[in-house]
């Protein structure tokens, strides 16, 4: 038996959630939070350099500014998705919620240099609390038969976001500053909350077994856990690198910016449109949660091996593959988890998921700005491209010599 099967047996029964999803209400607040925190990461981040000039004064300070909202991220996250499991997860979703409206509104008050660097780490900690409770919750209401769905559709409408914050983003910094889009924010975060606080059924903790130290390590190293959060954080990495590079090569092939911008869109249209089809399959039994990911990782890789071909075509046959590797793995991913992990611990496990995510988010653009200055961005992607093949190929001879 495993650590995380070993753990689920521990923890008292629990009811299952009934056979039918909830109703829309319920669920629309939880995409809207999701599409909430995927905005507002890229609508500003895309937008600080060009319309940032009195407050962005470097390149030094505009990374600490990007680096400002993810960091936050990538410590609190596991912190808060605790706190969900043991308070309940709709108390930390409205309150993060709340915070992210009053950070963004900082800076839309005051405008000054200073308040942009405590409304982006602010907005940073509360998206903490608000993005693994949302996650949480989509698993509680949803019966195990039905929630490849319900992750697809969270995913669908976070990959808008991530596709609308350049975009609608830039109109609104173009129209009247950084200062606009801080109070678009402020109302967009302080709406979902209160539309959350009315919709949102609650969801009391559940009793769980206590959980030590070891306890805890031993849940987040067993393979139930590791395999889909590595292939979350393969995934989002390579959708950084996509985003941030597929533009970059289109440059050096000759391509303008409407070129590039439009491979961009392929990307994010693809990983949007897949992930729903993705969940309803897994529903439906026509695809399982490996073999999907599988398939999504050796996609994302050969993705990664079309960006290696000169021209347009390599550009636009890249991101559309690593749209759709990206949008099978990041359902069927989720899914996974919320099938191995016991009702009661759910927010912890999220929230240590999106960890992995926000891993991979800064360390696949890393990974190949570091190849790409000693040799060239073409093997740059490879040596992405060859660690995402690998896992499977590492999965498939593992499960070979035990049955052999």
């Amino acid at each position: 038996m495993t650590a995380a099967g070993a753990a689920a047996r521990a923890e008292p029964p629990v009811a299952e959630p009934a056979g039918t999803a909830p109703p829309k209400r319920q669920l629309w607040p939880l995409y809207a939070a999701g599409f909430t925190t995927a905005f507002g990461a890229h609508g500003i981040a895309a937008n600080l350099g060009a319309h940032g000039r009195g407050a962005v004064g470097s390149l030094l300070v505009l990374g600490g500014l990007l680096a400002l909202y993810d960091g936050a991220e990538v410590l609190l996250k596991p912190v808060f998705g605790t706190l969900a499991d043991r308070v309940g997860a709709r108390p930390v979703l409205v309150c993060g919620l709340v915070a992210f409206a009053v950070a963004s509104g900082l800076y839309a008050v005051a405008g000054s240099p200073g308040w942009l660097w405590a409304a982006r780490l602010g907005q940073g900690a509360a998206a903490s609390a608000f993005s693994p409770s949302a996650s949480a919750l989509v698993a509680r209401l949803h019966p195990a038969a039905k929630r490849g769905r319900a992750f697809g559709s969270y995913g669908f409408y976070k990959s808008v976001g991530y596709t609308l914050g350049p975009l609608l983003g830039g109109v609104l910094a173009w129209a009247g500053g950084l200062r606009l889009l801080f109070v678009v924010l402020t109302v967009l975060g302080a709406a979902v909350a209160v539309w959350a606080a009315l919709a949102v059924p609650a969801v009391p903790p559940l009793p769980k077994a206590r959980q030590t130290v070891v306890d805890l390590a031993r849940r987040l190293a067993d393979p139930a856990f590791l395999t889909p959060t590595a292939a979350l954080a393969g995934a989002t990495a390579a959708l950084s690198v996509g985003v941030g590079f597929l533009p970059v090569s289109g440059r050096a092939a000759g391509l303008g910016t409407v070129a590039t911008g439009a491979a961009v869109s392929v990307l994010a249209a693809c990983a949007a449109l897949v992930q729903p089809r993705a969940g309803r399959a897994l529903d439906r039994g026509d695809l399982g949660t490996r073999s999907g990911i599988t398939a999504g990782l050796l996609l994302t890789a050969a993705g990664l091996g079309c960006a290696m071909l000169p021209g347009l075509t390599g550009v636009l046959l890249g991101a559309a593959l690593i749209g759709v590797g990206t949008g099978l793995i990041t359902p069927l991913g989720f899914a996974a988890l919320a099938a191995t992990t016991p009702a009661a611990r759910l927010g912890q496990t999220m929230g240590a998921a999106e960890l992995g995510r926000e891993l991979g988010d800064a360390g696949g653009p890393l990974l190949v700005a570091v190849v790409a200055s000693l040799t060239t961005l073409t093997h740059g992607y490879a040596v992405l491209g060859v660690l995402l093949a690998a896992g499977p190929l590492v999965g498939y001879a593992r499960g070979r010599r035990a049955t052999g």
